[in-house]
């Protein structure tokens, strides 16, 4: 059971959340806050203060005064005019995660919510009522309104939810459960929708699942070496400490852990004195995208503890702020630097895939072709890499360069952060595919330099590997095998499986 408190939630208890199916709870002093947050809204509406939000209309609005009868009515209007996303929903774990950032979020107590509603989204969570949310429509600003709006049309029975693997009214799976709907109260519409947990939930799942990509991307690129006889020099010790940078020395000593007892790697020298790029340079490359997801990594974990409604109340009330914490640059720029990081760990492996089928480049069989000519072999797999890294390159995109007001220019200003982190989402499913297609390549070159001679950790990779993965003896739909393999990158949990190995080496 993790216990939230608005202020600690880190990315691996998400990842035990969203894959472990690990149970949430809000911590007994969080909620107390909550509590007197709420006490001072209920003073604000009492005393009929001007407070936005309130007492007030939203955005433009915000000078219409509201009479405290049609406190309940201004909340309903707000979910239902504001739920109006469209497109495909998110991911099913992308909207959990909504969800509980949401709930933390609120654990802050500076939002003025009800603890109830604090423990239905809690609720939520730990019953797998998963709301469906359509993936278009936020500009980041003024938060994510469209999307959380449609996650708040389940909290009071409205809308959709995903419930035992079928999508049904929300009322319907409360039914089930014995869950009752709840009524807003002041504020706690916009408490709920004024928000970047959009933004940051498919942030979150995309960052934990670049994370197993670039531990995978190492593991696969040392088998590229091996079959292509690469020159080890250039992964020594003192070479990456030379320059200095962290992550490039970390990738280079797990490479080296991986390739440690390999027979098919070679020295500068004995058989070529430098090795491509795509080879050599794995580290400085591989090594820069871990900085930028560092960097991805310390803002998402900010802004998972972070309030980010309108206004915001402290003091007991005495003090309630009209603020701009909900605006999405932060996370904007984190998820831009995240695609362009993931974007060119494709784009190095779709040159290492170039290098193992092209005859030109290597002593293998043409294009790895059981019978070259009669059989095209993983030809129109590089195709298909090289498809894949394009639409990278137009995705990667940065979203963030782009603004455009809103609400009669009250909201001349906005991030594009969620846009940003849906088309990090799609270049991370791309990379996926293209180091599925080198890990096929790999395997196949490998099997004609003699598997034997692979390193140990390797080999224990190539053997998974072909599990998945028949070796290639005749053309065939290599569909099937390029989204078999996808499927499996993305189950396995390859981060601990790497390091792992890499503490068995007793090298790194």
């Amino acid at each position: 059971m993790i216990t939230l408190t608005g202020n600690s939630l880190t990315l691996e208890q998400m990842k035990e959340v969203l894959v472990g199916n690990q149970k949430v709870h809000a911590s007994v002093t969080s909620m107390e806050a909550v509590q007197k947050s709420r006490e001072a809204v209920e003073r604000i509406v009492a005393e009929s203060r001007v407070v936005y939000g309130i007492t007030t209309g939203f955005g433009k609005f915000s000078d219409v005064l509201i009479d405290k009868k049609h406190v309940q009515d201004l909340q309903l209007n707000l979910i239902r005019s504001h739920a109006c996303g469209v497109g495909e929903p998110f991911p099913e774990n992308v909207a959990k995660a909504m969800v509980l950032l949401r709930a933390n979020a609120l654990l802050k107590g500076f939002s003025g919510v009800r603890p109830v509603v604090i423990e239905k989204l809690l609720e939520l969570v730990n019953k797998d009522i998963i709301p469906v949310i359509p993936q278009q429509g936020s500009l980041g600003a003024s938060g994510d309104l469209a999307p959380l709006s449609h996650l708040a049309l389940v909290l009071i029975g409205e809308g959709e939810v995903f419930y035992k693997g079928n999508r049904m009214d929300s009322l319907e799976a409360f039914q089930k459960e014995g869950i009752l709907p709840v009524t807003l109260e002041a504020k706690e519409g916009l408490g709920i929708i004024n928000g970047t947990q959009a933004m940051t939930a498919m942030g979150v799942v995309g960052y934990l699942e670049a994370e197993q990509l670039a531990y995978e991307s190492e593991l696969i690129a040392s088998m590229t070496i091996e079959g292509l006889n690469g020159i080890i020099d250039a992964f020594a010790e003192e070479v990456h400490v030379a320059r200095g940078y962290k992550q490039q020395i970390d990738t280079a000593a797990r490479i080296r852990s991986y390739l440690s007892d390999s027979l098919l790697t070679t020295m500068q020298g004995e058989i070529r004195v430098q090795d491509a790029y795509s080879l050599r340079c794995i580290p400085q490359v591989h090594g820069a995208t871990w900085q930028a997801l560092d960097y991805v990594k310390e803002k998402l974990e900010i802004e998972m503890n972070a309030a980010t409604d309108n206004p915001l109340i402290f003091d007991d009330g005495d003090k309630v702020i009209s603020g701009g914490n909900f605006h999405g640059q932060p996370i904007a720029f984190a998820m831009d630097f995240m695609k362009i990081a993931v974007a060119e760990m494709a784009n190095i492996s779709e040159r290492r895939i170039e290098r193992l089928i092209n005859p030109q480049l290597n002593d293998l069989p043409p294009f790895l072709s059981p019978e070259p000519g009669l059989q095209s072999g993983a030809m129109i797999m590089q195709y298909v890499a090289a498809s894949l890294v394009s639409e990278n390159k137009t995705l990667a995109h940065p979203a963030s360069v782009d603004s455009i007001p809103s609400s009669a220019n009250q909201e001349d200003h906005v991030s594009m952060g969620t846009i940003a982190s849906r088309h990090a989402h799609q270049i991370i499913q791309n990379t996926r595919r293209v180091l599925a297609i080198e890990l096929i390549c790999a395997m196949q070159a490998v099997e004609y330099r003699g598997v034997e001679k692979m390193a140990t950790q390797t080999k224990r990779l190539f053997d998974k590997g072909r599990e998945q993965v028949a070796s290639i003896k005749q053309d065939r739909v290599f569909s099937k095998d390029i989204e078999t393999a996808a499927a499996w990158l993305k189950t396995v949990d390859f981060n601990k499986f790497t390091k792992k190995l890499s503490v068995e080496n007793g090298s790194y």
